[in-house]
């Protein structure tokens, strides 16, 4: 795979999970939206079914990663270091357009959202935090939930035709599903530090109405422990097979 291939791969990729991932949540907590309180549910399987998108379209030119931490742990398993800035860059720009699109797309919502008398905040639409604030468990949690994407990511690749017939893909959909259900609670699983920071950094500079903050005190928990994550599944994956 060429680095033009393997950027435009992750940017449309990405884009592609943001938008479904950001949207569901928009969807779920914007006061004029149609899916308005479907619940936790309804968003872990939003966010499941955006990987599959994403993934799939992008699998032809990049593999489909997606996600820094991912793209960690394979480099550090395959000891192939020479791609990962491409990677991780399509991946920053991609969830940066997919935070974009999900703006434009709910935009009449957002804008409805001036008309409260009390400030409503954004961020959650976006970017992840914590339900209670404690930095060695938001940290904790976020590394653990990394390992339990990043390492079965790894040894799904031990399944001989899972990844050339594509179910590789469709099964860590609903990992992602599985893992927002049981670990997502704490934090909101980032498990991924381009889904949560290119975001975040277009929340911080969207004109939407009473946006409320973007919260960067605690912006490099969702940066840092699924990175420490991702590095640990190689680790152990190296190890233990």
């Amino acid at each position: 795979m060429s680095n033009g291939d393997i950027f435009l791969g992750e940017v449309i990729g990405t884009a592609i999970l943001i938008l479904f991932g950001a949207g569901v949540v928009a969807a779920v907590v914007l006061k004029d939206s149609k899916a308005k309180d479907a619940g936790w549910v309804v968003i872990a399987f939003g966010w499941g079914f955006g990987v599959m998108a994403g993934a799939y379209t992008a699998a032809p030119l990049s593999g489909g990663h997606l996600n820094p931490a991912v793209t960690l742990g394979i480099a550090i398993d395959t000891g192939e270091w020479d791609k990962v800035h491409v990677y991780v860059a399509g991946q920053m720009v991609g969830a940066i357009l997919g935070a974009v699109l999900c703006w434009l797309t709910y935009f009449a919502q957002f804008q409805a959202n001036a008309d409260k008398d009390k400030a409503q905040p954004t961020l959650g639409i976006f970017s992840t935090a914590p339900a209670i604030r404690n930095t060695v468990a938001n940290l904790m949690t976020e590394i653990i939930a990394t390992i339990g994407l990043v390492l079965p990511i790894l040894a799904f690749g031990l399944t001989k035709g899972l990844g050339e017939s594509g179910t590789a893909i469709l099964i860590v959909s609903f990992l992602v599903v599985g893992i927002g259900l049981s670990l997502g609670g704490p934090t909101g699983y980032a498990i991924n530090p381009a889904r949560d920071l290119g975001p975040r950094l277009t929340h911080a500079v969207l004109p939407i109405p009473n946006k409320g903050t973007s919260d960067w005190g605690y912006a490099w928990i969702p940066v840092v422990g699924p990175l420490i994550g991702g590095a640990l599944s190689g680790l152990i994956f190296n190890a233990a097979f």
